[in-house]
């Protein structure tokens, strides 16, 4: 079993969702609810920041925050399947190589930073790690929005009701082959949430997207998040440890 992890755990944990996402006729609604998932996953690092440096004290494993990572992950994961179903019913050609290509560098670029940085806690399959894969296997499937999720309520259903997607051994099974660390700073299984992303192709299909959303100062700011979400996924939380450790010390020096 894995140890506590620190989410960054992005869990962000964790966030792709779909982090990089296709230049098509912007709907600012799904602007919204991305950028929303990018906030959310700001403010639950700062807190994790706070309680690292003892301005704070939590569990991490509390409810609240296992809902609020929950939210998050939801958030992202379904805005995968929603996207690609936008791409591939208005784009003439669609391609996604270079989203792909983003994803994969960026997860790699984690992977090797994290590997340099904590060798005892790297990021060997974080979230970008799990919306590349994801989207591979889930592309195939976004033609078809209904069965999509059906199939993605269905997982969901099995792991919550049943131990059958679980599998508790199969740390100690990968690690007979691969030598992992048993902590790591951000991890997301492949179930239950692989089931969330075939549901997002439902909000597609139902045209979510094309929810009426007012203009004003705040849209505007989640909306930029959500245009920018993957490079601000990659250095916020640098920036956040900084700040709260700077402010640390700076308490130290005063009293």
């Amino acid at each position: 079993m894995m140890a506590e992890l620190p989410f960054n755990y992005s869990p962000w944990t964790s966030m792709q969702t779909s982090l990089p996402h296709e230049q098509i006729k912007r709907s600012a609604f799904l602007d919204v609810y991305r950028g929303s998932a990018v906030l959310l996953m700001i403010i639950f690092h700062f807190c994790w920041d706070l309680r690292n440096f003892g301005f704070m004290e939590f569990s991490i494993y509390d409810p609240f925050w296992i809902y609020f990572r929950s939210l998050i992950l939801t958030l992202f994961l379904t805005a995968i399947g929603w996207s690609t179903y936008i791409t591939l019913n208005k784009a003439r050609n669609p391609s996604f190589w270079k989203r792909d290509l983003k994803l994969f560098i960026s997860a790699t670029g984690i992977s090797l930073a994290t590997y340099l940085a904590v060798p005892n806690q790297w990021i060997y399959f974080g979230i970008l790690h799990f919306i590349f894969i994801a989207s591979l296997i889930t592309r195939p499937l976004v033609k078809w929005p209904i069965t999509s999720a059906l199939l993605g309520a269905i997982i969901i259903f099995v792991y919550h009701s049943t131990n059958w997607l679980h599998f508790p051994n199969a740390f100690t099974t990968i690690t007979s082959y691969v030598e992992l660390p048993e902590r790591t700073l951000d991890i997301v299984f492949p179930f239950p949430w692989i089931g969330v992303v075939l549901i997002g192709p439902l909000l597609g299909y139902l045209n979510w997207h094309k929810i009426p959303t007012p203009s004003n100062l705040a849209i505007d700011i989640l909306a930029f998040m959500d245009r920018y979400a993957l490079p601000i996924y990659l250095t916020h939380q640098l920036i956040l440890f900084c700040l709260v450790a700077s402010f640390k010390m700076v308490l130290g020096l005063i009293f």
